[in-house]
Formats: C-alpha cells, sequence, structure tokens
C-alpha cells in the first residue's frame, strides 16, 4: 500500500473540466455579483485565473480540435464547424498523456467525427445532444433507455440552439449535467491505483436547450439579471445585423427569462463539481489532482444586440480558463493576464505533469509565455470575422463592408465605443492590421487589393426563416440512425 502511495505522488493526476457556451464574466470571481459559482470561485481563489484567455475559433467543434491537438484553425483544418471532418493526424491531448504512462478517461461531449472515435483515450462515456443523424447513439441515451425513458430526452421541446427555455422535465437524476457527473465519479472509482491518470469531463451545458432543473431555476427567482450591454457602434455596419438577427425574436420578457435559466444551468455545473471534488477526496486522489477548467467558447447573451456564438466580441470568444488544485499551491491566488488560448492548454498541462510536448502543438506554456498578439478566425463566406487581441486593444475585421470595430481593453472591457477610425493612424494598429494580413490563409487572401484590406460589398440584410426552430430535436424514440 505504501509503495503504491509514492508511486502515486511522482506524477500528478489531471482532472480537466469543460463546459459549452461559459463566457468569462459569468463567474462570481471575475465580477458577475448575480451568478452563484461558489466551486469555481473556490478552485480560482486557490488556484490560478488567467485573465486573457480567448477562443481562436468560438464554435464547438474547431475550438475542441484546438484543444485536443493543440492546434490552431488554419493548421486542423476547420474555422466553420465541419461535422464530418475527421481529426488530424497529430498526436491528441490525452494520447500525450497515454504515452506518459497515463490513464485517460472522458465522460461526456467529444464533438468529433465518427462520434466513436477516442481520440486517444482508453474509454470514452459519450454524450453528444443526441446527434442520432451521424451512424451512433451516445451512452446518455443507452442510459435514458435502459431506465424506461429511451427517446424522451428532448420532450421538453425547447431546441438545441433556442433561448426558450422551461424547466428539466424529467426527475433530475436523468439531466444529462447529473448523468455526466455520475459517470465520471464511476471512473474514479474503476481507477487503476498503480498509474496516474487523465479526467476529461465535458458537460454540455450551458449550451441550449435552456431546461434548467426546476430548483435551480427558483433560486433566480428574487436575482435581478445583468443589463444587456449596448454600444455606440452596432448601427453603424450592415454586417452587423446580420450577427444580431438570432436576437430578434426575443422580447424583453424572454430574455430575462433565458439569463436565468442560463445562470441556473452554470450554477447546477458548479454544484455538480463538487460531487466530482468529493469523489476524488474519498478516493485518496485530490491531493495528487490538478485540476483545470474552461468552456469551449462563450455567449454573447444578448450583450449589443446579439445571442450565441460565432463572434470575437467578449461574451463570445473570451473565456473562463482556471487551473488549480492542491499541487499547484505555490500559485495559489494568482492572476495572470498574458493572452493565452485553448491550442496552450495541451503544452502547459502536460508540463504541469512532467510529461513531453509533442512537436506538432503551435501552443505554448501559459505559465512561461508572453504573446504580443493572438489571431482568431471564424466562418467563411458572409459571415467572416478575424480578430487580433493585444495586450491593450482588440481588433476585430468584418471583410463583408471592410468594417473594423477597435476596443481598449484596459479603459472598455465592456466593448462600448468602437475607437478604430481614433486610432487609424496609430504605429500599434498598423502593427495590429499588418499581423492580421499576414494570419490570412485560403480564399481570405481575396480580400486584399495591393496588400490593403478591401473585402467585399455587404448585401443588404434581410431576415432568414427558421424553419426548423433553431435546431429543434424531436422524439428519438424510435431512434431515426441514417448514417451506416
Amino acid at each position: 500500500m505504501i509503495r503504491v502511495r509514492e508511486e502515486r505522488t511522482m506524477q500528478k493526476n489531471l482532472l480537466l473540466i469543460t463546459a459549452d457556451h461559459w463566457p468569462y464574466s459569468l463567474l462570481h470571481s471575475t465580477g458577475d455579483n448575480a451568478i452563484m459559482t461558489p466551486t469555481l470561485d473556490a478552485i480560482a481563489r486557490d488556484g490560478v485565473t488567467f485573465s486573457s484567455h480567448y477562443s481562436t475559433c468560438p464554435v464547438c467543434i474547431p475550438a475542441r480540435r484546438s484543444l485536443m491537438t493543440g492546434l490552431f484553425p488554419s493548421s486542423h483544418g476547420d474555422r466553420v464547424y465541419s461535422y464530418r471532418m475527421k481529426m488530424p493526424d497529430v498526436t491528441t491531448l490525452a494520447q500525450a498523456f497515454r504515452s506518459g504512462g497515463y490513464q485517460a478517461y472522458a465522460v461526456g461531449k467529444l464533438h468529433v467525427y465518427p462520434q466513436r472515435n477516442r481520440i486517444g483515450f482508453d474509454d470514452v462515456v459519450l454524450e453528444e445532444e443526441g446527434r442520432d443523424e451521424f451512424g451512433s447513439m451516445d451512452d446518455y441515451a443507452l442510459y435514458l433507455g435502459d431506465y424506461g425513458h429511451a427517446g424522451e430526452e428532448f420532450l421538453h421541446g425547447m431546441g438545441s440552439n433556442s433561448y426558450m427555455t422551461r424547466p428539466w422535465h424529467l426527475e433530475e437524476k436523468y439531466h444529462p449535467t447529473a448523468w455526466a457527473t455520475r459517470e465520471m465519479c464511476r471512473m474514479i472509482a474503476r481507477k487503476d491505483p498503480t498509474r496516474p491518470t487523465f479526467y476529461y469531463l465535458s458537460y454540455i451545458a450551458p449550451h441550449p436547450p435552456l431546461v434548467p432543473i426546476k430548483e435551480y431555476l427558483e433560486m433566480y427567482d428574487s436575482v435581478e439579471m445583468p443589463v444587456s450591454l449596448m454600444d455606440d457602434w452596432s448601427n453603424d455596419a450592415e454586417i452587423i445585423r446580420y450577427f444580431q438577427e438570432a436576437a430578434l425574436e426575443y422580447s424583453e420578457n424572454d430574455i430575462n427569462r433565458a439569463k436565468k435559466a442560463f445562470y441556473a444551468q452554470c450554477t447546477y455545473i458548479d454544484h455538480q463539481m463538487r460531487i466530482v471534488i468529493g469523489t476524488l477526496k474519498e478516493h485518496g486522489l485530490l491531493d495528487d489532482t490538478i485540476i483545470a477548467f474552461t468552456s469551449d467558447h462563450g455567449d454573447s447573451l444578448f450583450d449589443h444586440g446579439i445571442v450565441g456564438k460565432r463572434n470575437f466580441l467578449e461574451g463570445s470568444a473570451h473565456v473562463p480558463c482556471i487551473i488549480g488544485g492542491k499541487p499547484l499551491s505555490s500559485h495559489r491566488g494568482e492572476r495572470r493576464e498574458n493572452i493565452t488560448c485553448h491550442e496552450d492548454l495541451m503544452p502547459t498541462l502536460l508540463t504541469l505533469c512532467g510529461l513531453p510536448v509533442p512537436s506538432t502543438v503551435e501552443g505554448k506554456d501559459m505559465f512561461t509565455s508572453d504573446r504580443e498578439y493572438l489571431y482568431g478566425e471564424i466562418s467563411e463566406g458572409l459571415l467572416s470575422t478575424r480578430m487580433v487581441v493585444g495586450k491593450k486593444y482588440k481588433l476585430i475585421y468584418y471583410p463583408a463592408g471592410n468594417y473594423f470595430l477597435l476596443f481598449d481593453r484596459i479603459n472598455d472591457n465592456d466593448e462600448k465605443h468602437n475607437i478604430f477610425t481614433k486610432q487609424k493612424d496609430t504605429g500599434e494598429l498598423k502593427e495590429m492590421m499588418d499581423y492580421l494580413v499576414k494570419h490570412l490563409h485560403g480564399d481570405d487572401c481575396n480580400w486584399l487589393k495591393a496588400g490593403k484590406l478591401t473585402g467585399f460589398p455587404c448585401p443588404t440584410f434581410h431576415t432568414s426563416p427558421q424553419y426548423t426552430l433553431r435546431n429543434q430535436r424531436g422524439c428519438h424514440w424510435p431512434p431515426t440512425i441514417k448514417e451506416l
């Protein structure tokens, strides 16, 4: 028994927890007094908060590819949302840990193709939001079937990209957040005690559908929600109207209810994390476990008249990144402002665990890096958007209409004032523009004429039909598996 304990302390365990759609601002520890996040606040208080952490492609699949490979979108191949694109042929985060002698287990959402690709993990207990059309039923759906609720996951009637809301329709134990928590606790209990372990817990919330547990929704009954941010620039360009379209269908009452439901789903995750941490403690693993938390991207959540992801405003692209646990006690309470991104997590976590970083990794160790600028890219065609974030300013470029936004990150974190015109002739803006141009690739180069950005004409905005009701899903029994 003593020998096993000595082996265990030589290499640290890792618990990486990710959420989906969680903005940096939605933590009590980062300044939101309305939200209840005691667990994450405690991890931040005793660990390290990376306060300038960005998703370089703020939509699910590309962001997760970056997280799991350490590659930027230009290298892993997806800046859109390519749901049938296979993973690049490189060493993944999980495989790097396994090559270093670790066990590697995942629970929740991977969002890879094929769905049952384990991307280097020893085992994956999968929850893929009911995407049976890709040829496999996930483990959460199988669990519901085993307990008499086959196909009932979406009978609440809320769409997977809709911000309409209602309470969860089944018993609490059937909620996907509760299920993922229990499955991770089972993984911990089944650990080989002679080897260190990398655990990956990937919650699908607070991503819509907004169907929180009733008691958690009621926790926010008397809480006043933050007012949506306004600005002096969102009426200046036609392209912004396209980004605002998804929010047009919601009334002020709808928005207030949506925010409360969103906050409730965040708090539920926060509380469920306590169960996982308690399980680590009771199995004698907590003292030797590094705990990291982040989100694939955030959600604008009606700020600037925009809801959802796929943009580089703070709500969508700026995400939490906290690394804590007793192994990081020497960094207790640190808040680091260096610019970091998901591509950096792979080399950082491997280094913390004393493992080599694969040569294919493009990210940097977050504890030692101090980059001047970070480039981001999302979408192709009309909604193409590119970003350069620096220590003082953030530049956002929309080629449709050749429109630029420039924000002062220090004095205008709410992005209320576009100062692009005021700063047009400054050396720093020229440096950021040059950095953006340098990183353009593929068809993006067509936006240049004589080395200068000219973009392309933006068509007049017209609302588009929503026949799918924002990705509404139906009854999944009998199943509708289409791809074999």
